[in-house]
């Protein structure tokens, strides 16, 4: 039993807030640039125009949950072509798996959304606070007019900034200059208000506050990569056999023959946004945004001495360095076999959504016999079995759909309520139609215990045709 004089530590860590220094280089731009392509492709792309017909909605990219479709571009997918998300998805995990196993943590440093908006918080704050000293000495400062001013500037276009986020989302489920319209107005559903309000307020709190806690704690890709990653994995690294001993450089001073090219400059440590050191090794938190190469190969161009301390480098290139071997070529650690394998999955999921995609029909038939009773004895003795044909039209306008039955048997067929065979179907919708087929007496149909037919379903506008197979229930003396 523990003592009541027993001091006893806390296994509560309190954050300790990270201010990322002001960095330029290769990889600083690369992430501008993915920041400008993603951030613009989501708050623009509900705005793009498409013209489906007078019928169809115009919005280029559209999630219409009201009428069970989806809408990209060119493509409708449909309720029952729900396959093509899940192959998306699928195509989504391979290509996950497949980065990461060749660059490590790729997704999480460059394109992860909580790193794309994480990165515009921080540069709204640098420009409202100033750079990473001067942040953290408005951090320690009592509380005053000058603070108080800089941090409502910076929560207010932090909340602008997540008002935005959650105003794009909502535009894909609805026609976005309709839906604008109505939230200005106060006329939008609450369930557009509500799902605004709760990703502005996400989108604040995970991008201002706790922006690398998210990463280490609430995300957990960072405990699955291990399993993604192996000696190959070309990821984010320092070479210690390079940088140590470490010292201090003082400036008019030469550097010392028995000092390693690391002069303990922090300059590493304080470009980092998660706040870890990459001379530690690899660590959990490090998202592998190489922010901290940027960083170091500005500190070796002053001191004269070689790029490269910090880079990407794989495990068996440590070792090949450390022997006085050149390292691998990137693209022999980044096409192996493993790489290759994830890399033909992704493509053979992809290509079977393509193919299926351009070889699904235009029309959809689906076929239901009625079971209670599984057929009907007619005055004239003649076998009537019924069957519900479900008709989905995907075109933009009405068409006419003639319906017929083949078999080796002598059937006729009739619909209900509609005078010969033809059936209206408005455009883009789906009407079932009871469809009723007789044998006469004394026929192989009428006879038989089962006899297989065909169903015909021809669109007369453009001449195609698509079928469903069933079965004939008779007598079966």
């Amino acid at each position: 039993m523990t003592s009541p004089d027993t001091e006893t530590s806390s296994l509560y860590a309190k954050r300790e807030p990270v201010f990322p220094k002001r960095v330029s280089g290769q990889f600083r731009t690369l992430k501008w640039w993915i920041l400008a392509v993603t951030l613009g492709i989501y708050y623009i792309a509900p705005w793009i125009r498409w013209d489906r017909g007078p019928s169809l909605p115009d919005q280029a990219i559209l999630v219409d949950i009201a009428n069970r479709r989806f809408f990209f571009f060119m493509i409708e997918i449909w309720p029952h072509e729900f396959y093509f998300v899940a192959g998306l998805l699928i195509m989504a995990g391979l290509g996950l798996f497949l980065f990461t196993s060749a660059a490590g943590r790729v997704w999480c440093g460059y394109a992860c959304p909580q790193t794309v908006w994480t990165d515009l918080f921080i540069l709204v704050e640098r420009w409202v606070e100033g750079d990473r000293n001067a942040r953290i000495r408005l951090l320690r400062q009592r509380w005053d007019l000058e603070k108080t001013r800089k941090y409502l500037t910076k929560w207010t276009l932090w909340l602008l900034i997540g008002l935005a986020t959650g105003g794009a989302w909502v535009f894909y489920f609805t026609d976005a200059p309709t839906l604008l319209v109505d939230l200005v107005t106060g006329n939008a559903h609450p369930v557009a208000y509500i799902t605004m309000a709760t990703l502005t307020a996400t989108t604040f709190a995970f991008g201002g506050f706790a922006r690398e806690q998210i990463c280490i704690y609430a995300c957990p890709w960072p405990r699955i990569q291990a399993a993604m990653m192996d000696e190959e994995t070309i990821t984010v690294a320092y070479r210690e056999w390079r940088g140590e001993p470490r010292g201090k450089l003082k400036k008019g001073e030469p550097v010392s023959e028995t000092q390693g090219d690391c002069i303990d400059c922090m300059a590493c440590v304080n470009v980092c946004p998660m706040g870890i050191d990459i001379r530690d090794g690899q660590q959990l938190a490090c998202i592998t945004c190489a922010l901290c190469i940027d960083a170091c190969d500005e500190v070796m161009d002053k001191i004269g001495k070689p790029r490269g301390l910090i880079g990407y480098l794989a495990l068996t290139d440590e070792r090949a360095e450390r022997a006085g071997q050149p390292a691998r070529s990137a693209w022999r650690h980044i096409f192996r076999v493993r790489t290759l394998f994830y890399t033909a999955l992704w493509s053979g999921v992809g290509v079977a959504l393509v193919v299926a995609l351009f070889l699904r029909s235009p029309i959809d038939i689906n076929v239901t016999p009625l079971r209670n009773p599984i057929f009907v004895t007619l005055s004239d003795g003649s076998i009537r079995n019924t069957y519900d044909v479900r008709l989905r039209n995907k075109q933009g306008e009405a068409r006419d759909y003639q319906i017929s039955v083949t078999s080796a048997a002598d059937l006729a067929l009739s619909l209900e309520g509609v005078p010969g065979s033809v059936v209206t179907v408005p455009a883009n919708e789906t009407m079932t139609q009871r469809v009723y087929i007789i044998a006469n007496r004394g026929t192989s149909a009428a006879e038989a215990e089962r006899t297989d037919v065909r169903l015909w379903v021809e669109d007369l506008s453009a001449a195609q045709r698509v079928h469903h197979d069933t079965i004939f229930n008779g007598r079966g003396n």
